[in-house]
This record gives structure tokens, sequence and C-alpha cells, in this order.
């Protein structure tokens, strides 16, 4: 189990503060403070519908696509407000990677897959967007699968290795931030494995915040957890703190029934 990083104190790259956001008139969340820690794996955790993907949403402004959403509270990324209306959205997704439930490989070869986002952030000569796609490809552990095969269709790559590609799409941009939305739930039990561990090997060099329904795995992998709940029908933070501390030692009598199987 992970309990904080490996060499110094975290420094806080998110600092968010009364968070809430509604669907219309329907609220998501409501008064989520937490700050998310630069270069560790944070896990979220928690039953359906208690706004944990929501919450990932607002941290690279996904919310914006969605009509009649309503975001207030203050969010910080590196000390700049992320919630800027004069915020360079673009710049700030390249920051910050998002890794959907379901892979969703481009239509594309797997090359094309990497190289698409690299020529539309402004990389074009050939012999940098090939260095690139092969060095995304070995950080997932893809290259050796792929190398002969790299302008054939993504889609006929399995679940695990599409999901790879997607985590290296992201990479290739280099990000700051990776945000992960159940990366596994969609997968077989051994693709699953490959992609934790892949998410593991990533700690240190990424700040990672995790969306999971698997206990284990959050104990497995993260370093901080935050336990999310629905109150009044909306999400909220019940707790948050190291990984270690929230499975063994909660605080809160939901958390610790949650964790233990009593709960959710």
């Amino acid at each position: 189990m992970q309990t904080g990083p490996s060499c110094c104190v975290p420094k806080t790259l998110f600092s968010i503060n009364n968070l809430s956001l509604n669907y219309g008139s329907k609220p998501a969340l409501k008064n989520v403070t937490l700050d998310i820690y630069a270069g560790c794996i944070t896990a979220l955790i928690g039953p359906s519908g208690c706004g944990k993907t929501s919450f990932l949403s607002t941290l690279n402004r996904l919310t914006d696509m969605i009509p009649d959403c309503q975001v207030t509270g203050d969010i910080r990324f590196n000390d700049s407000d992320l919630r800027d209306p004069r915020l360079d959205v673009l710049n700030l997704r390249r920051d910050i990677g998002m890794i959907f439930q379901k892979p969703v490989p481009f239509p594309l070869s797997i090359r094309r897959n990497i190289e698409l986002p690299l020529r539309e952030h402004g990389t074009n000569k050939s012999g940098e967007l090939n260095a690139i796609v092969q060095q995304v490809l070995q950080d997932v552990g893809l290259w050796d699968e792929v190398k002969d095969r790299l302008d054939s269709s993504a889609l006929a790559l399995s679940g695990g290795q599409q999901q790879r590609l997607c985590i290296a799409r992201a990479l290739a941009l280099q990000p700051k931030v990776l945000l992960m939305d159940e990366p596994c739930s969609a997968l077989d039990p051994l693709s699953s494995a490959v992609v934790e561990d892949l998410i593991k090997r990533l700690q240190g060099r990424y700040t990672i915040i995790i969306v999971t329904h698997n206990l284990a795995q959050a104990k497995r992998i993260a370093n901080y957890a935050g336990f999310f709940w629905v109150s009044e029908r909306a999400g909220c933070l019940i707790e948050f703190g190291q990984c270690q501390q929230i499975f063994e030692s909660p605080a809160h009598e939901l958390t610790a029934a949650y964790v233990n199987g009593s709960r959710g």
C-alpha cells in the first residue's frame, strides 16, 4: 500500500475550496474542499452517483462543454485560477489529460492516434513525431507489441491495448496531470492488471487522479484517497487523507462502513 510520496513533503498542485456543481437544477457536488498533491496518485472512491466523475470534469473544464452546467467555488492549479474565463482552455487540457472509462481510440492507425493531437498543437516534423510515438508507446509497454503494425487500425487492438494507447496519446502532449475515470473497469482482469501496473510506474512523473470502484486497487496504487458520498441529494467529500489512514483508521463512520463493505 502506498502511504505517501517517497522523496519529500508533497507540494500542492490543485487547491479546491467550496466547489459545487449543478446540472440545471440538479445538484451534483456540494462544498468540496481538498488539496491534490504533485507527483502523487490520488484515488477517489465512493458509490455510483456521488459526483466523483463530475469532480474530475471540473479539473480540466470539461464542464464548459455541458449545457446548463454551473460550477461555483475556487479551483487553483499551480497557483492560478483555473476558473478564470480568460484561461486558455486548450493549453489547460494539454496540461491535464483525461483517460475515460471505456477506451476511445480514434478510428485511425496506431501511429495517427498519437500524431493527431501533436499536430493539433503544432508538432509537424516527421523525425520529432516518430521519436515521440516510439517513446510514449515504450512508456506504456506497447512498443514491442505494435512496432511492426503502427499503420494498422487502432480499433484492431485488444481492450487493454486500446486503453494503453489512449494513455500514450495523452502522454505525448507531456501533461502535468492525468485524470483517470475508472480506466480498468471495462477491461478483463489480465488487461486491468497491466494497466494498473502502468499507473504505478507513472507515479512521480505525473500527478494522477483516479476514480475507481475497486477498493483493493485503490489500496494498492494510491498515496491519497478521498471518499465521496451523497448527502441531501448532492455528492460531497466525507473524508480525505493518506490512503493507509483512510483504509485502516478512517476518521468518519461512513468511511469506515464503506471500506469495510457494510455500506455502499
